[in-house]
Order: structure tokens, then sequence, then C-alpha cells
């Protein structure tokens, strides 16, 4: 093996072990011995979008593809940066396309299909992502996960019957994945198992303790820090409502939650909610880190994840009045 090939390798493998940045030493040395590598461009890009940093992980990208136009892993990472850090549905559509044209049957245009439903439910089209889901392919698949994937895919459309037997094999021949035990207590809730429900969550709580935070998680301390800075990002009639509230701060909701029927990857909890003079009060939150870094895309888009996903939970528990909500009429 030549230093080239091994410092993509080692990049590559710390990535899989969570060290960014050793990752992001293997791509930079990987890049001195050849800057015009699509390969180490598309490590760079990887490591870049796994550090938040979406621009430059989309230059890298778009350099691998250049070099090399054939270079589909590049167009379908490029294609991820674009659908969750910078919100180009467009941008990221089109690049799955150019991949989808030079793929043929097999998993990687299996995998491309299931990025582009991904892509077509952001974009609010359920019937375009639900003629994508129709038209993949049955299996096998040589990667097992696919398979999942594809029933995932069908779980999300409101597919029940198409999902199950895909979602209950996965869970069955691979119980040591979290994805495909969170997925079962989503189709148990579904199907009214409740107790079946409560024991595929305790199981995926259990399994996301176990695999542990994203490599790029924050210390404590500063996570607390953009949660505080989020809720002073909220709008006012929100913002009111977390006023004197304790803020806790937690890896994941705790097993007695889950077993109460709480989601294990809920991002907050709000409780002891109350009317007072007619505004909204909330008297506890909980914040659970890992499930709200699982949502963000990379250390940026963190505090933007948090005001998501408070103004999401408090407008649903306190909906505007008809007053609040209506628009204002436009004069002359």
């Amino acid at each position: 093996m030549d230093q080239f090939t091994a410092h993509l390798d080692r990049g590559w493998d710390l990535i899989s072990r969570g060290d960014l940045a050793g990752a992001m030493l293997s791509a930079q040395k990987g890049l001195e011995l050849d800057a015009n590598s699509p390969e180490a461009h598309n490590l760079m890009g990887y490591v870049q979008a796994a550090e938040g940093n979406a621009e430059e992980a989309l230059e890298h990208y778009r350099i691998a593809v250049d070099l090399d136009d054939t270079f589909i892993e590049a167009m379908l990472n490029a294609a991820e940066v674009l659908i969750h850090p910078m919100r180009d549905l467009d941008g990221a559509l089109s690049c799955v396309e150019e991949a989808l044209d030079l793929l043929e049957e097999g998993d990687e245009r299996a995998d491309a299909m299931l990025l582009k439903v991904d892509i077509l439910l952001h974009a609010g089209d359920p019937e375009g992502a639900a003629q994508v889901v129709a038209a993949l392919p049955e299996g096998p698949f040589e990667s097992p996960g696919l398979d999942f994937l594809v029933g995932r895919a069908r779980f999300d459309l409101g597919d029940l019957d198409g999902a199950e037997p895909r979602i209950r094999r996965a869970a069955k021949e691979d119980p040591e994945n979290p994805e495909s035990q969170y997925y079962l207590g989503l189709l148990c809730e579904a199907r009214g198992d409740l107790r079946g429900a409560t024991i595929a969550f305790l199981q995926a709580r259990e399994l996301d303790m176990a695999t542990g935070p994203v490599p790029w998680t924050l210390p404590v301390d500063q996570f607390e820090k953009r949660v505080q800075v989020a809720i002073d990002r909220l709008p006012s009639r929100l913002n009111v409502a977390l006023d004197g509230a304790l803020i806790v701060v937690s890896d994941l909701p705790g097993a007695e939650v889950v077993a109460d029927g709480v989601d294990p990857r809920m991002p907050i909890l709000l409780e002891e909610l109350s009317v007072e003079s007619g505004e909204p009060r909330v008297g506890r939150v909980f914040v659970y880190q890992r499930n709200v870094e699982r949502g963000a895309s990379g250390l940026l888009t963190v505090e933007d994840e948090l005001v998501r996903v408070f103004e999401s939970e408090l407008e649903a528990l306190f909906p505007p009045s008809d007053a609040e909500g209506a628009a204002p009429e436009k004069s002359g």
C-alpha cells in the first residue's frame, strides 16, 4: 500500500471511530500528496461536513466531481449537505439525478433512490416520494441495511403493510441496530401495540446510549449556552412561556420516561404546563442533547435546531389565538 492510499484508508477508519481531528489530518496529508485526487477531496468534504462546515464540504465535493464526473459517492455526499445544512433541495435533487443517470440496477441505485425520497419528503412532495418508493427494487440486496431503509421509507409514507416485514426482519436479524429497534417501536405504536412499542423503544434507547453521541458533540456547558441563546431567539409569545422555567439538560430521556410513553428520540420535553393571566407557562424543560445533535447537521446548526424544536413543541402546546394567528388586513 502506498503512502497516499494509507492516508485515505486511515482517514475513513478514523471517521468510523469518531476521531474527526485525526481524519482531518489524514485528508490534509492526502491532498498534500495529490491535490488532484477526487478521493482525497471526497474524504476532506466528508470530514468538513461532519464538523458542520457545509460550504467547505460542498466545495471539496464539487472539486471531486469536476476531477471525476462519474464519482457517484461525491455526488450523493454533496446532496446530503445540500439537504440538511443548506436546505437547497433543488440542488440536492440535481446531484441525485446526476448520480442516477450513471447508475444501473443494484445497491448503489437503490441507495440513491432512497436519498431522492428523503429530498422529496423535505420538499413536501409525498406523492413524488411515493412514486420513487414504488419503483424501488424488491431485493434481495447485497447490503443488508438497504432492506431496512426501504422499509423505513415505506413507513414514512404511511405504507405499514409494505414496511412491516422489512422492519421486523431487520430488528430480528440485527438486534443491536438502534435504528431498526426504533422503527420497530414506531411500527408497533402505529399498529396499536403499545407494549411492543415500549419494549422496542427501551431497547432503542439502550442502544443509543451504548453508541454514544455524534463525533462533534459539544461539551455540556457549551450546549447549555446554545440552549439559552436559542430560547432568547424565540418569538416573544413563545419566549414568555419559558420565563422562569427550570431548564434541565440530559443525554436522553430516562428509561422510566420512555416506559411512560415518551419517544426515546424526543429532543425536548415540556412539563408543568399552565396558563396564567392569559399567558402560557412552562414549569420545567428537559433538553436531550444527543437527540438535538442527532437532528442537527453539525456544530454550526445546533442552535438553529434548538430554535426549531422549541418553536415546534411550544406552538403545538400553545397554538396562537385567532387574533394572534390572523394576518393583518391590508390597507387601501
